[in-house]
């Protein structure tokens, strides 16, 4: 496939400083859909204290909160710097956003329907996949069942299983990914991680990108301010590679001086076991000599004798064990 080179606007940026206020949502609609593998327009962007800008430039997280025409609330969060603590951050995200949409003394029937979308440009979790989803499902803990909705419910709540009440957790790995196929997501990950957008694209939205996200049609203010934001991740990745370097000499040291450790005490007790060994040998010897000794005495030849106890003969000298 002929692929087009020309660099986009990386989309962590362009979803916090353009997407964010541009009226038409095409772009955003079309990522999602192609996520969700379901026809998704948003309604309006929303404002929280979850998503609201600030003055800081840690570029550490972005955040659109959007909802749709049914009521659906959409979380979409970049985060480029590892965090230990993302996983219990992105359930606080979905448990406060649901708390601040529901007013005080609400039916519960109105709790929204909330899709929390991740996208890590670092290693979260151990997994080969690129594309994680989590749900909600309750199963029996001796038949491992599946609980599911009575007919009314599914009536009343126009879903088909419990799991969909609940919120939707959506993580998508981008560092080096490079993989190009015909899939929808997996283009839509390709131009997440590269920041460009082959020709022949067709998933939904990228067409729009590519339109809306030129380097080129950047006001003079924005070009500088994306370029620092490029400058900045530039500063913090070499900075967690330095730290990795360090840590891997770091553990070389380490290593070597357990190592070295664990030399010394392997080596003393080899020693101990030989020196042991050694004893007994010389323990037995004198044991010999001392029997030859005696049998000598008992006027026994030195032939007789190294016969009988398996020394040399040489070691019998005028009738006695040379000591």
């Amino acid at each position: 496939m002929d692929k087009k080179e020309e660099k986009l606007i990386r989309f962590d940026w362009a979803i916090k400083r353009l997407l964010r206020h541009k009226v038409d949502h095409s772009v955003l609609n079309g990522f999602l859909t192609s996520l969700l593998g379901k026809p998704i327009r948003i309604l309006h962007l929303l404002e929280s204290e979850s998503n609201r800008e600030d003055a800081d430039n840690k570029h550490n997280r972005v955040d659109i909160l959007a909802e749709e025409a049914n009521g659906s609330k959409i979380i979409i969060e970049v985060q480029n710097e590892s965090e230990d603590s993302y996983f219990s951050r992105m359930l606080y995200g979905s448990s406060k956003l649901i708390s601040e949409y529901l007013k005080r003394g609400e039916d519960y029937d109105n709790v929204s329907k909330v899709y929390n979308i991740n996208i890590v440009y670092f290693n979260l979790g151990k997994g080969n996949d690129y594309v994680y989803r989590g749900i909600t499902e309750f199963r029996g803990i001796h038949n491992n069942e599946l609980l599911e909705l009575p007919d009314r419910l599914r009536s009343k709540y126009h879903v088909d299983s419990v799991s969909e009440l609940f919120p939707e957790y959506y993580i998508l790995k981008v560092s080096e990914f490079d993989r190009w196929s015909s899939t929808p997501i997996d283009q839509w990950m390709y131009f997440l991680s590269t920041s460009t957008i082959p020709d022949g694209s067709d998933a939904p939205g990228l067409a729009e990108a590519r339109r809306q996200l030129r380097i080129s049609s950047l006001t003079p203010e924005q070009r500088r301010a994306y370029f620092e934001h490029l400058d900045s991740l530039a500063s913090m990745k070499n900075i967690v590679n330095d730290a990795h370097a360090d840590g891997i000499w770091e553990g070389v040291k380490i290593g070597r001086e357990e190592g070295r450790e664990e030399g010394i005490a392997e080596g003393l007790r080899i020693g101990e076991e030989k020196g042991r060994e050694e004893g007994i040998e010389e323990g037995r010897m004198q044991e010999r000599l001392s029997i030859a000794d005696s049998m000598l005495k008992a006027g026994m030849s030195p032939e007789q004798v190294a016969t009988i106890t398996g020394l040399d003969l040489s070691l019998l000298n005028k009738g006695k064990p040379q000591q």
